[in-house]
């Protein structure tokens, strides 16, 4: 403690204003969300005894073993007309607990009150949703501390940035929604170029290094949506499955090419932020390096972060399907259709993200050498 206390005393008044301001809103959105139950209209139940009251072994055609539990719940009701009362609910869960949950004393649940009392003259309901709340917001916390720790002012900027780019893309999706007659590849372009120049000017500040990645993230990006979309019109998109994106109303041809666009520009951003900082962090350490150095050692960097980048990209789409395909698996179906079914749309992502990525690297090579130049002569 005296370490903390002698580390504080050492900060400047800004840095003291800033740790106590955060250190209160930490404190001050703990107490929040343990006690917000008025604000929700649905009932909350917090429950305070379990019962496993039973037990049934399953199978299914493919031979596949499950077990059907039968919990008997007791809870106290903590919003609403019927706040203080005590209610009965009965859970059904399954040991794969793929659709329900297995509960415990102290959880909190949404309920559905029943109008007719049970034989105690108790309230009975049923469960309808967990409340996650706490939860979501501790590892809110752990991310922003995360970030403030590691990245100290720059990662303030990055949180602001995501902040400000999740009420854009909010903003947007419900334009597109209440005006159906909008382009939603129009609205995603105006968001894309919004979100990109507000990240990099709040990450790496208003230079010459933000300028060319800015420039280089535009290009990558919507070179690599032109090539894409040029080769689904090429091959008549033979090979991608939309059937889950067919529950939605709108066009979901253009919903993919909107999440292909969004998905593709954090890979290329990077690209070129790495590309831009790293061949201006070498004419900084050397003013008099020469033109051909600058391109050969960006050359080198491109290649090292191109594979690296590009994995990431396949397996963060990848990864989202990994439940749909042991789901398939498991239901004997075949290899093929499996794979075509749940891994056409993803990896036409991951492709149009590589395009992006190999594209950003001699372009923002190039871009960022032109700044430099320029820098150079002025």
């Amino acid at each position: 403690m005296k370490v903390i206390f002698s580390k504080f005393n050492k900060m400047s008044k800004k840095k003291k204003l800033f740790f106590i301001v955060v250190l209160l809103s930490f404190i001050g959105s703990i107490v929040f969300v343990h006690n917000n139950y008025s604000f929700y209209e649905k009932p909350i139940a917090e429950v305070v005894k379990t019962e496993l009251i039973d037990k049934t072994e399953v199978k299914d055609q493919f031979d596949n073993k499950d077990y059907i539990f039968i919990q008997q719940i007791i809870g106290v009701v903590k919003n609403g007309k019927e706040k203080g009362k005590q209610i009965y609910l009965m859970n059904e869960y399954s040991s794969s607990k793929a659709n329900n949950d297995e509960f415990y004393v102290g959880n909190e649940l949404f309920v559905h009150i029943d109008s007719k009392l049970g034989e105690n003259g108790y309230l009975k309901g049923s469960v309808q949703d967990v409340k996650r709340d706490t939860y979501l917001l501790m590892i809110g916390w752990v991310f922003i501390f995360a970030l403030l720790f590691v990245g100290k002012k720059q990662g303030l900027y990055s949180l602001i940035s995501l902040i400000i780019n999740a009420v854009i893309l909010s903003v947007a999706l419900d334009v597109y929604i209440n005006t159906s007659e909008k382009s939603l590849l129009l609205i995603c372009s105006i968001s894309v170029i919004i979100f990109m120049i507000i990240s990099l000017i709040l990450v790496s500040g208003r230079n010459e290094k933000t300028y060319a990645a800015i420039i280089a993230t535009l290009l990558g990006t919507f070179i690599s949506l032109f090539i894409t979309y040029f080769v689904l019109w090429l091959t008549s998109e033979k090979g991608l499955r939309y059937e889950e994106l067919q529950f939605i109303t709108r066009p979901y041809k253009l919903v993919f090419l909107a999440g292909l666009f969004l998905g593709s520009l954090g890979a290329v951003m990077d690209v070129a932020i790495t590309m831009s900082s790293s061949i201006f962090g070498l004419y900084e350490k050397n003013n008099n390096i020469s033109v051909k150095a600058l391109v050969k050692s960006g050359r080198e960097i491109g290649k090292d972060i191109m594979g690296t980048m590009t994995n990431i990209l396949l397996f963060a789409y990848i990864s989202g399907t990994i439940p749909m395909l042991i789901l398939y698996f498991k239901n004997t179906s075949p290899l093929g259709f499996t794979l075509s079914m749940n891994l056409s749309l993803e990896l036409a992502r991951a492709l149009a993200g590589g395009i992006g990525i190999v594209l950003t690297i001699p372009i923002g090579l190039y871009i960022t050498i032109f700044f430099v130049n320029r820098k150079r002569a002025s």
